[in-house]
């Protein structure tokens, strides 16, 4: 498996993987019509946007098998809220049902991590589903503390979320090779 930054001419396989991942791990979160309304085709042009927009501290990242499909990808750059203690932000994390469990999340997030130590982000959040259990544990396996709580709404669900922070994000950079930490 390799880990690239994500171009342009991915935003389709981008796509895939939003969508999919989405319809597997929000199953009995969101409502099951919005996830099966979920488009490729929508999710194309959103990712397309998204790579073609200059926004020199924001990095997405894909997890690809050896030969070419994208099976993951990653994005971060700085925290969207004006949080003071947390300068950075993991936006999300996404990987198809069968590479999940694998090593490649940690992979892309300790890519996200590089990024915004080289982007001089030294501590780091996100927001997860409070029920996505799974990610939940994958982010506490990763350091993260639990820092607060908040409501949205998706799709005319109340969704609760839960962040995630660590103060020094260099912790969740590793080594390519070995997956320890760098430096």
């Amino acid at each position: 498996m390799r880990i690239r930054t994500a171009e342009p001419r991915d935003a389709g396989s981008l796509a895939r993987v939003h969508v999919d991942s989405w319809r597997s791990t929000y199953a009995g979160i969101l409502p099951d019509g919005f996830l099966a309304g979920l488009s490729y085709g929508d999710r194309e042009s959103f990712w397309d946007q998204v790579l073609t927009t200059a926004r020199p501290t924001v990095s997405n990242f894909l997890a690809e098998t050896e030969s070419g499909e994208v099976v993951g990808l990653a994005a971060g750059g700085p925290e969207r809220a004006g949080d003071e203690t947390y300068r950075g932000e993991l936006y999300l994390v996404y990987l198809l049902e069968q590479y999940q469990r694998k090593g490649l999340g940690r992979r892309l997030v300790s890519a996200v991590a590089q990024r915004l130590v080289v982007d001089g982000f030294d501590s780091m959040m996100l927001w997860v589903a409070r029920d996505n259990h799974p990610a939940c544990r994958f982010y506490e396996a990763l350091g993260g503390e639990p820092v607060g709580s908040r409501t949205i709404d998706i799709a005319g669900t109340d969704v609760a979320e839960v962040s995630y922070g660590w103060l020094d994000v260099a912790d969740l950079v590793t080594d390519e090779l070995g997956g320890q930490p760098a430096g």
